[in-house]
C-alpha cells in the first residue's frame, strides 16, 4: 500500500533540521518523512484486529519529527521504519473482534499498553498507558511487537498515515454509528483532547483546599484548548487566565470557558491583577512576587517555560504539557520558589473530585461532543499532498487554523 512513512536515516533528519525553522514544507520536502509503497505490516497475534483510517491528525509531536526536532531521549521507544499517525479515527476490517463487528467506526487509544503486549495489568481494569514501569514498551514483546510508546511510531504496527493499521482490541473505542451525530472531525480530536484534559487533572491536588485557586494556560493549540475544557468541565470553582498568541486562538479559549483570556505577551500581568501580588524587576518582565497556584504549559518552548517560572507562586505548580525536547533554561526559579515541574504525557485512568474514578477518554469522548468540537478541524489533506498538509499544520497559528488532519475516506 502507499503511505507516508519515517525511515532512519540521520542525513534526511540533519537536512530537515536545518530547514525546519525557516521552512516546514523544506523540511517534509528533503527530510525523513516520506510517501511509498510500503509491504503491509502481519498480524501481530490474537487480539489484533485491521482498522481502515478515516481521518488521522497531525500532532506536534509528529511535526517535530518530520523537521527533524524530535529528542533523541525516544531512541529507544521508537521502531524504525514506522508509518506516523496516532490520532486516529476508523473503521474495523475484520469480524474476529467480540464486541463489534465490521464497518464499526472506531477511536484509537494509542498507547501500546500492557494488554498489546501480552503483559500483566498493572492492575485490574488499568487502560493503556497506566502503570508506573515502562518495561514494556521498550522491549519487544512475546508476539513479535517491536518497542514504541504508542501506535505511530512502531514499525509492527502500522499507522494512521496510511490506508489501514493494525490495533489490539484495547486500544479501540467504539463511536456511533451515525456519522452525522458523531463525525469523524469530532472523534479525530477525542486523542488530543484526553491529553489536554489529564494536564488539567494534574492541576488538580494542589488546588484541593485553595479558595480561589488561579490557574493559568500559556498556549492556545489544539492542546491548550482541551486542557481550557478540561479545567472547566472537570475542576470546580478554578479561575483559568490564557495567554494566547492569535485572536482566533483567546475566542476559542473564552468559548471553553476561560476567565481571562490575553495575549500571550501579556500574561504576567493578567496574573498580577488576579491574585494581586507584585512584579518585580523593571515592572516588565520581571518575576511575580507570587502568581498562579498552577500554570500548564502547552507550549514546551525555553521562552514558554521561563515564564511559567515566572509567572508560577512559590511552592506552586507548573504542569508541561507541550513536548519540550531540548530547551536551555535556567532553573533558579525553579529551585528558589521552590515549584514543582510535572510532566503531562498521554492519559489513562482519572480521579475526579467527587472519588470516582474514570478514563481519560471517556471524559474526553463526552468534552468534545459538548464542545461540538469539530470547530478545531480547519482543513484535511489527502496523504498526497502531505508537503501541504505539514506546512499548514506548522503554521496552523497565524493561519487562523487549529488542527489539520489527513482524509482516507475516499481511499479505495
Amino acid at each position: 500500500m502507499k503511505a507516508l512513512q519515517i525511515k532512519r536515516n540521520v542525513g534526511k533528519f540533519g537536512a530537515a533540521r536545518m530547514l525546519g525553522a525557516m521552512s516546514p514544507a523544506g523540511a517534509a520536502k528533503v527530510g525523513p518523512l516520506e510517501f511509498r509503497s510500503i509491504d503491509d505490516p502481519e498480524c501481530p497475534g490474537d487480539g489484533w484486529h485491521r482498522v481502515r483510517t478515516r481521518l488521522a491528525g497531525i500532532c506536534g509531536s509528529d511535526l517535530s519529527l518530520v523537521a527533524g526536532q524530535a529528542s533523541t531521549y525516544f531512541d529507544d521507544w521508537v521502531s524504525f521504519p514506522f508509518v506516523p499517525g496516532h490520532e486516529v479515527v476508523g473503521e474495523l476490517m475484520d469480524d474476529d473482534h467480540a464486541d463489534m463487528a465490521a464497518g464499526t467506526r472506531i477511536v484509537l487509544e494509542p498507547v501500546l499498553g500492557h494488554a498489546a503486549r501480552g503483559a500483566d495489568l498493572p492492575f485490574d481494569g488499568a487502560h493503556p498507558a497506566d502503570g508506573d514501569d515502562y518495561a514494556h514498551l521498550a522491549v519487544t514483546s512475546p508476539q513479535g511487537v517491536e518497542p514504541a510508546i504508542q501506535t505511530g511510531f512502531c514499525c509492527s504496527t502500522g499507522g494512521g498515515w496510511a490506508p489501514w493499521f493494525w490495533a489490539h482490541e484495547s486500544q479501540l473505542h467504539a463511536l456511533a454509528d451515525n456519522a452525522v451525530d458523531f463525525p469523524d472531525e469530532r472523534a479525530v480530536l477525542i486523542e488530543p483532547f484526553a491529553g489536554g484534559i489529564h494536564a488539567a487533572l494534574l492541576a488538580a491536588p494542589p488546588l484541593a483546599d485553595v479558595d480561589q485557586p488561579v490557574v493559568a494556560i500559556i498556549g492556545a493549540g489544539t492542546m491548550g484548548l482541551a486542557a481550557v475544557a478540561g479545567l472547566r468541565r472537570y475542576v470546580p470553582g478554578v479561575r483559568i487566565v490564557v495567554g494566547a498568541r492569535y485572536p482566533h486562538q483567546r475566542a476559542l479559549a473564552q468559548s471553553f470557558g476561560a476567565d481571562v483570556v490575553v495575549p500571550a505577551a501579556e500574561i504576567d500581568r493578567a496574573v498580577r491583577r488576579e491574585v494581586g501580588c507584585h512584579m518585580l524587576g523593571n515592572g516588565e518582565s520581571g518575576p511575580l512576587s507570587g502568581g498562579a497556584h498552577v500554570t500548564i504549559d502547552a507550549v514546551g518552548s525555553d521562552a514558554s517555560l521561563a515564564d511559567s517560572l515566572r509567572i508560577t507562586k512559590p511552592r506552586g505548580r507548573v504542569v508541561l504539557l507541550g513536548m519540550p525536547a531540548r530547551v536551555d533554561l535556567d532553573l533558579t526559579g525553579l529551585w528558589h520558589r521552590e515549584i514543582e515541574l510535572k510532566g503531562a504525557y498521554t492519559y489513562g485512568t482519572e480521579t475526579l473530585a467527587d472519588g470516582t474514578t474514570t478514563s481519560t477518554f471517556a471524559l474526553a469522548i463526552d468534552t468534545v461532543t459538548a464542545l461540538h468540537a469539530e470547530q478545531l478541524v480547519s482543513a484535511t489533506y489527502p496523504l498526497l499532498d502531505h508537503v501541504d498538509a505539514i506546512e499548514h499544520a506548522a503554521t496552523a497559528g497565524r493561519r487562523g487554523s487549529v488542527k489539520i488532519a489527513f482524509d482516507l475516506r475516499d481511499h479505495a
